[in-house]
Formats: structure tokens, C-alpha cells, sequence
């Protein structure tokens, strides 16, 4: 058998339990996975996934917020806005 080498890693409790149970639904052993999961970095030299945070962090949602306000405001007519950098530019120069 080829040498072997040692991967120690922190996560939760609960997340290790979590994936636990689903790798081995799957006939996988969590270093089973780990050793696939690694394989496919070197052949992609990549993240093999997209990683995604589906629940947005407090600034972005304030960023989402503000943003549907403004244009709330840009179709009510109560916010001004402007069609090109030039008009812009003009308006700021009056």
C-alpha cells in the first residue's frame, strides 16, 4: 500500500455527524470523500463546485434594500436620475 499521509481538520460537531451520515448513505467514508474532493482540485486546479452563501450578510441586504428603494423612488419621479455620465456631469456642473 502506497505511504499515507495525515489530514487533521476542525468543523462541528454537528456538521461532521451531518455529512457522516449522508456520505455513508452514499457507501463513501468522509476520507473517501476528502480524497475525491482533493483529486478534483488538482485535475480542475479549481474549486470543483460553485460556492454559494444563499443567505446574504446584514451589509448586502442593506445594500439590496437601499437599492429597491431607489428605484421605487426612480419610478415614482420623486429621485432624480440620469441616462448618461454627461447629463449627469451637467447637472452637477449648473
Amino acid at each position: 500500500m502506497p505511504k499515507s499521509e495525515t489530514l487533521h481538520i476542525r468543523l462541528s460537531p454537528e456538521l461532521k455527524t451531518a455529512a457522516e451520515v449522508t456520505l455513508n448513505q452514499m457507501g463513501l467514508t468522509t476520507s473517501d470523500a476528502v480524497n475525491i474532493f482533493l483529486r478534483q482540485v488538482v485535475n480542475s486546479q479549481s474549486i470543483p463546485f460553485a460556492i454559494k452563501n444563499r443567505v446574504p450578510n446584514d451589509v448586502t441586504l442593506a445594500a439590496m434594500m437601499e437599492a429597491e428603494t431607489i428605484a421605487a423612488e426612480l419610478d415614482a419621479g420623486t429621485r432624480k436620475g440620469y441616462n448618461s455620465v454627461k447629463d449627469l456631469m451637467s447637472d452637477l456642473n449648473a
